[in-house]
Parts: structure tokens; sequence; C-alpha cells
């Protein structure tokens, strides 16, 4: 749900449109703090914590902490930072989607609607780690492997097909189609995001977590991309836990 805490939810043109998005300057207006002078990325964490401020998981005063930020301050106070998005590769990815098909069997076994367990920061599962090399030398190597590898990993990929469908923020990048941090950066990586809230679209500048360090290297087309991540921003909605995880400021 939108909000205009200080006065930072501000409107602009493209085409003959008009879109919205959270202001960082209004926040310096307010008093918060010097917000320009902050670095990129912690500017990124903080519309991030504004544009999800609810007055419970993320407070004013977590705004205010994050603002003031002084480069030589003891680091005492955590921020509440929502990503935009989860980076995923097969071998840490699987394990997360049996979970939340294990969440959803136990929500219908107490007579609950399954579908209510659903990631709320969306997530690309890409494929890329199940290549094992069993015939070269030959015009159709490519071919055979992929063939092998298909008839090898069926039952985990057939899960897999089922998960894309069954999950709305959840998409699988199928194998076959490149690495990890190829496909992340010249085909996953949105550089700025947007959702319609009632009548216009709400913008932001995309940020996104991983457990591949290289991956990573999308901060080259200007996205705040983290490796080594705690899964802690996949939550369902059906607990009371925060779509959020803590980094220290």
């Amino acid at each position: 749900m939108s909000h205009n805490l200080f006065n930072s939810l501000q409107q602009f043109k493209y085409g003959d449109k008009t879109g919205q998005y959270y202001s960082l300057p209004a926040l310096e207006k307010a008093g918060l703090g010097k917000v320009s002078r902050l670095p990129r990325s912690l500017r990124v964490v903080l519309e991030s914590a504004l544009r999800n401020y609810d007055g419970l998981k993320i407070t004013e005063a977590h705004l205010k902490n994050l603002a003031g930020w002084k480069p030589t301050a003891p680091r005492s106070e955590e921020v509440p930072f929502v990503v935009a998005r989860v980076l995923m590769q097969d071998m840490t990815g699987v394990p997360l989607v049996v979970d939340f098909a294990a969440l959803r069997e136990a929500a219908k076994a107490q007579g609950k609607d399954p579908e209510v367990i659903e990631p709320l920061v969306p997530g690309h599962l890409i494929m890329d780690h199940s290549v094992q090399i069993d015939t070269y030398g030959s015009p159709d190597a490519l071919r055979k492997n992929m063939e092998i590898e298909f008839a090898r990993n069926r039952e985990r990929y057939e899960f897999l097909k089922w998960s894309a469908q069954a999950f709305k923020t959840f998409e699988i990048i199928p194998p076959g189609n490149g690495i990890c941090h190829q496909i992340n950066l010249e085909y996953v990586s949105r550089v700025v995001w947007q959702k319609a809230t009632c009548a216009i679209r709400t913008a932001w500048s995309e940020s996104t977590r991983t457990r591949r360090w290289s991956t990573a290297s999308a901060s080259s087309a200007g996205v705040w991309a983290e490796s080594k991540l705690r899964l802690r921003c996949w939550v369902s909605r059906c607990t009371s836990s925060s779509p959020t995880s803590s980094a220290s400021t």
C-alpha cells in the first residue's frame, strides 16, 4: 500500500504516461540527514526501506538511522532491506523450492488454501549446475549431453517445472540457456523495476541478492547486487515474519 511519509511520494512523466517514485531528496528536505552525500549503495537501501515503510516492520527510526549514516559512526543499528528480487542456481534453489512445496502441503493438511504460501520477493532460479560431459569431440556432442542430462535429472526437472507454474513470483530458466552470471546480466536484470499501484505505476532501482559471488557483476549495469544471500528475505504470507533481510548500517 502506498504512503506519503515526509511527502516523499512524487510523480514523473514518461512518454504520455505518469509514474510515481519515492524521493530521497524529500527526506533530506524533511531534515533526516544529508541523503545526497550517502554512497549510492546506501541510497538504494534507503529507498527500499522508505518504499516498504509500514510503521511496524520498517519504522521512522529505521529511516532516520540510515539517512543519518556517518562513515565513522559505530555500526550498532540494523536496517530492514527488501530486495527487488532473489537470484538462485539449482544447487541452492532446489532445496528452497522443496521447502515451499512442503509448506503448501502443511497448509493443505491444516485445511488452509495452499496457494497462500507464496514468496513475497520475486525469484529467478537458473538451471546451470547439472551439466556433465559424457560425450565430446563430435558434432552432436551438445545434443547427446543434453539428452543425458534430462534423463539423469528427470524427476528433479519435472518438480521444478511444476514449481514454475505453481508460484506466481517464481521463475525457472531451463537448462541449456547459459550460465547463471550471463543470464542474470543479459536477460534477468531490469535495472528499474515497476509495479502497478491502483491506476499508476511505482518505479524503483533494482536490487538483488544471491549466493553466487560473481553474479554481483550485474552491478556493472547499475543493479545493486550482493552475493552470499541469506534466504531470510523469502518468507511465506502465512507467517508473521518480515520479508526483509537485515543489513548493518
